[in-house]
């Protein structure tokens, strides 16, 4: 699970850079988290993975709300101007 949730969150940080593709990062990164936090919950698993998919889901979240903000300012800047 732990492998899981950091494949997902690294979808989710790749594609939170991209202000299009904002909604399937919310996806991979949700799904990130779910399984970060399971792979976490585990009894005699690794969880070197889950911490880094935990770790990962957490910044492309920052990174997401970031770039949506950047990209609505750019936007509404754009209308005011026209």
């Amino acid at each position: 699970m732990g492998t899981v949730g950091f494949v997902m969150a690294l979808l989710g940080l790749v594609f939170s850079w991209i202000p299009i593709l904002n909604i399937l990062s919310w996806i991979f990164i949700g799904l990130g988290l779910i399984f970060s936090i399971i792979g976490l919950c585990k009894k005699n698993a690794k969880k070197g993975l889950a911490i880094t998919g935990l770790i990962l889901s957490i910044i492309a979240v920052i990174i997401v709300i970031i770039i949506g903000a950047a990209a609505a300012a750019a936007l509404s800047s754009l209308t005011a101007a026209l």
